[in-house]
């Protein structure tokens, strides 16, 4: 959640979001990485994701200025791994790969608060579910095989007049601990931006700007599991977004497309995502 299009409605709604993210990313070959049991060096990883995502902001009066929604996403993931791994004392290289479904991503509560007609702030719980295949010592899994609850407050500034956009999301991710390894990682912070320059084209509203997220965990990984220690990561990703708005038979459609790239990055893999968004509303 980064931009104008993750934002809460602040009138009674209904839609549908297709998200399409690709990732590619790796470390060098001295870097380890815990995964799923394994310790890997020099981890290389392709991934695509498809998910579908359902808002629904409710015809609910909770107070003046004040909206309540929900949504959910259901993706399928694939996935490639590639890395060295030492099982009974050697060395090898493995690759691995995975389809299917990945964790669900449940938001109950989306609160948005109305400060002007130019301003909201939004307020979300969001967990992460346990849906995805796993398997101890599989390279590849499409889900994580623990909870993650995930509270967030974002700042949505969207000029009606001078069409710019600064965007602010701050959250925090509590995980629980993976059963089958005893591994728990530690307690993650990010911020996640857009900054655009909206403006009329080919009859909707056209956007370009920069999207950017920071993420550092701060608390370290604990757990029998966690052989490598506290294990903190942290990256910074930042690149180009672009965004168009325009209506299809009277319904409104959003798109946004952006590009981020990692640097700074700190036991995690390094690379690169690309991130298309599409949403219809139905009313």
């Amino acid at each position: 959640m980064a931009s104008f299009i993750d934002s809460v409605s602040a009138k009674e709604s209904f839609a549908l979001r297709g998200n399409l993210i690709n990732y590619k990313g790796s470390v060098d070959k001295t870097q380890p990485l815990p995964i799923a049991g394994l310790t890997a060096l020099g981890a290389d990883a392709k991934s695509w994701g498809v998910g579908l995502t359902a808002f629904w902001r409710p015809a609910v009066d909770i107070g003046e200025g004040w909206s309540y929604a929900m949504s959910a996403t259901v993706p399928l993931v694939t996935l490639d791994v590639t890395a060295n791994v030492n099982t009974k004392g050697l060395t090898a290289t493995r690759s691995s790969s995975t389809s299917g479904l990945g964790d669900l991503v449940l938001i109950p509560l989306m609160f948005n608060q109305t400060v002007s007609p130019d301003l909201n702030i939004n307020y979300r719980l969001t967990a992460y579910a346990p849906t995805g295949n796993y398997e101890v010592g599989r390279l590849s899994n499409t889900g994580k095989n623990f909870w993650t609850i995930e509270p967030t407050v974002g700042f949505m500034y969207f000029g009606q007049k001078n069409g710019r956009e600064a965007a602010v999301y701050v959250g925090a991710d509590f995980n629980r601990e993976n059963p089958d390894t005893r591994y728990k990682s530690g307690t993650q912070f990010h911020i996640d931006s857009t900054f655009a320059q909206h403006f009329p084209w080919q009859g909707g509203l056209a956007g370009v700007g920069l999207s950017g997220y920071y993420y550092k965990q701060v608390t370290g990984d604990s757990g029998a599991g966690a052989t490598l220690g506290d294990f903190k990561g942290k990256t910074v990703g930042i690149g180009p977004v672009a965004s168009f708005i325009t209506k299809v038979d009277g319904h409104d459609v959003l798109a946004e497309f952006k590009w981020l790239h990692e640097t700074g990055t700190q036991n995690r893999m390094q690379g690169d995502t690309l991130w298309l968004k599409v949403l219809y509303k139905f009313w």
